[in-house]
């Protein structure tokens, strides 16, 4: 297989994992990452496996409803890294603990990720945006 044909194939999965996300498909989402995939977040703990990764999706559909707008994929030659860019369009829904009250906010963040794959499934998602542009968007101000 040529090594377009292996980008050709990282970015259809990195699509489908978003065309899943953005329809709340864990289910989905869980079968194109690996038994050990790693999922790190920049200002998050490390979590190691389907299963973790499955509890995250899991509690992230019930605090948030989020879509992601405006993806841009760029892929490695090889297929072993994929990168994307997107916005975050989004309602916080329920409270989670150490953050804002939620109350319905509405927030559009900037943010990217990066992943590896290996097999033609996801072993690593990395991703990055800015909790404080966040904080401030979902934060009620009392004056």
């Amino acid at each position: 297989m040529s090594e377009q044909s292996f980008a050709e194939k990282t970015r259809a999965v990195v699509q489908a994992y978003y065309v899943a996300f953005n329809n709340c498909n864990i289910d989905a989402m869980v079968a194109m990452v690996a038994d050990d995939v790693i999922y790190d977040i920049n200002q998050g703990e490390r979590r190691q496996g389907k299963n973790r990764f499955h509890a995250l999706c899991a509690r992230m559909a019930h605090h948030y409803h989020e879509e992601l707008k405006d993806i841009v994929i760029m892929v490695a030659n090889d297929g072993t890294r994929a990168a994307a860019e997107f916005n975050i369009c989004g309602v916080y829904n329920e409270t989670e603990p150490g953050l804002p009250v939620a109350t319905g906010q509405k927030y559009n963040l900037p943010a990217g990720s990066f992943f590896a794959l290996y097999g033609n499934k996801i072993t690593r998602i990395s991703n990055y945006y800015n909790l404080t542009d966040w904080i401030m968007q979902v934060s009620t101000i009392q004056k």
